[in-house]
Parts: C-alpha cells; structure tokens; sequence
C-alpha cells in the first residue's frame, strides 16, 4: 500500500516506521516517554508474524536484542533516558561484537528518575559511547513526526552497511506530538542484505560462527580495536545535516532535534528585527558534521548552539571552529522548553 499522509503521533510513527524498514522482533521494557512504540509493536509484529517480547527488564531487553542481532535478524529496543543507560554495558558488548540493530531513546528529564519532560540530556550518552570502552553507535536525530517514520529504516541499513548498532535520538516532544506525515499501514519488506557472519545455523558451512565480545589476548584486542576505530572512521561518508538561510546569515544557530525546530522559529523572528541568522541542524550526531559547521562558519559572526541541556552538542561545535568563531550557548534543562521568541532574544543578544 502506497504511503498517504496521516495525522500521527511521533512514537505511533517511530513503530510503523521500524516496521517498514524491516524490524523482525522488538524486545523492550514500558517507560514513559515512549511507551507507545511498544504498544504499537505489541500488536502490529505478530499480525506479521514478527516477534515483540516485553521483557522483565532493561537489562534483559538489550541482552535479547545481542541474542537476535547475533542471529541475523534486525532487532531493536526503545526506552527513554534511565531505561537507555541500564543497557549500556549490553550497547558496549553489542559494539564490540559488530552486531547491527537500532537503539531508540525518547529522552527525559534528568539526571536520576528525573521527569517524563522532554530533554536533550543524554547527548554524550549516546554519541560518546555511553558503556565501557572505545566504541561508538551511528546516531541519528529526528526534527519531526516524518522523520520518526522514516529514520529507523534508515538506522536498520547503516547498522547493517557498518555491522555497528545504531541509535535514533529524540525527545518527549516528538514522541508525544501530532503532525501530518506521509505513512504506509503496509510497506514491503525491504532487501536486507545477506549475513553470512550471523549465528543462524550451520546451514552446510565448513565453519562455524562465532559471535563474540571477549578478547584475553591483549595485542588481539588492540588489533580489534583498531579495525572499529577504522570503522567509525569510515562512516564519515555517512554525516547528514541540513540549513536553512546560512548563505547570508551574521550568526549560525547549531542545533538538532526539537530545539532546531525552536531554533528555526527563532531565526525568522530574528529577520524580522533585522539580524540575519541561520540555522545548521545536525541530522547524524555520530558521525558528527564537523567540517560542514567549520565551513559554514567561516564567514559567520558568531554562533549560538541551542540545546534542551546544560551544553553537550556545544562542546562538538567548539571543537569544529576550533577558536575561529566565537560560540554561545543558550540551555534550558528539567523538561522546559524555550519559546521562539526566547531563542530569538539569544539571537539577538549574540548579535549585539
């Protein structure tokens, strides 16, 4: 059935869209802000005879995705903030181990139990590893009910291009929200390409596979991780971003997810009152748009990074500029959102 528009919710949208892009099981623990992808997967799996198994645990969650991702299948799980960082010894022996599958966290408020109040918290969590080790998960970060839809098919392929989990991050606002997006009930399987590593049976093989995250040998381990860190170096082909009025614009505004919505608002009021501002949002927080920020702000003014936290992706945009252009940061934390017009102020006042 061809895609039609729907007016749907951001997390109904994340589960179909899992669906399309050819999820076989889903195994995941009830927290809200997300508790509607599981609900959704509770039903629409096995009416296609794939699995959801509501596990006891986080903890065991992960685990199974390990187990199912070990035999070949496209696993996933979705939790939020709390719930994310249970999993992650199970995320860092997924990593090691080169086993694709998609990781979802609908952020939080925090630290601790926090809120179910959106926020971008959990930035370095996800694009810095998050579990034990040098590791890293391909992340990508969804502005709108459309690309909660389209981006966990577009997770499932890079995992499985890359052997590497992959991580869709958003917030309370876009799994609660409602907006038109252009949505198949009933997409076709998609190809997934052949894995000839998984456990899945010995099948007539001379071999046997073996899927494993425990090296001893310490030269052995160091060669391991020289070949992942080769890997994350070659997803840099892989970095995806997006702007909006940057040619002329005085001062560059970085952000991602809802706060690049806000940021976006904020922006045309700006021009309204005569500053020419701009926005770069980043789509793949890992790999991260480094040089695409660093030469869009070669003639820029100043930038402003807007984010739903004390300041994590900032650091990422300093580091790009290295000193080059000025850059300020505006937070707001604890599940409060900014207004437009909010943000428009920090425009104003970096411009000033």
């Amino acid at each position: 059935m061809p895609a039609k528009m729907q007016l749907t919710k951001g997390n109904e949208a994340l589960a179909m869209g899992a669906i399309a892009g050819g999820c076989d099981c889903f195994f995941g623990y009830p927290i809200t802000p997300q508790n509607e992808v599981p609900e959704v997967l509770s039903y629409e799996l096995p009416k296609r005879g794939r699995v959801f198994v509501q596990a006891e645990s986080e903890v065991a969650s992960i685990n199974m995705v390990y187990g199912a991702a070990a035999a070949g299948k496209r696993a996933m799980t979705s939790s939020s903030s709390p719930g994310v960082s249970l999993m992650m010894e199970g995320l860092s022996y997924i990593a090691c181990a080169e086993l694709p599958c998609l990781i979802v966290n609908v952020m939080r408020g925090g630290p601790g139990l926090g809120s179910i109040t959106p926020s971008q918290g959990d930035y370095f969590q996800a694009c810095k590893g998050g579990g034990h080790g040098d590791y890293h998960s391909i992340v990508l970060a969804p502005w709108n009910v459309q690309e909660m839809y389209e981006f966990p098919a577009l997770a499932f392929e890079l995992a499985d291009r890359y052997r590497c989990p992959a991580m869709l991050l958003a917030d309370g606002v876009l799994g609660a929200m409602m907006e038109p997006a252009e949505i198949s009930d009933d997409a076709p399987p998609p190809n997934v390409p052949e894995k000839p590593w998984a456990t899945n049976g010995r099948n007539g093989r001379a071999h046997k596979n073996v899927v494993n995250s425990l090296v001893i040998d310490p030269y052995g381990l160091r060669d391991h991780n020289l070949k992942l860190q080769a890997k994350y170096k070659a997803m840099e082909c892989e970095t995806r971003w997006d702007t909006r009025d940057v040619d002329d614009a005085e001062i560059l505004v970085v952000a991602y997810g809802i706060s690049a919505r806000l940021a976006l608002s904020g922006c045309k009021l700006a021009r309204k009152q005569g500053i020419k501002a701009g926005l770069l949002r980043p789509i793949t927080l890992f790999p991260f748009p480094s040089k695409q920020i660093a030469e869009c702000a070669t003639n820029k003014k100043r930038i402003l990074v807007v984010e739903l936290s004390a300041g994590q992706m900032v650091e990422d945009v300093r580091l790009a500029v290295n000193g080059k252009v000025p850059v300020d940061f505006y937070g707001e934390m604890g599940g409060v959102i900014p207004s437009p017009a909010e943000v428009c102020e920090k425009i104003v006042e970096a411009a000033r």
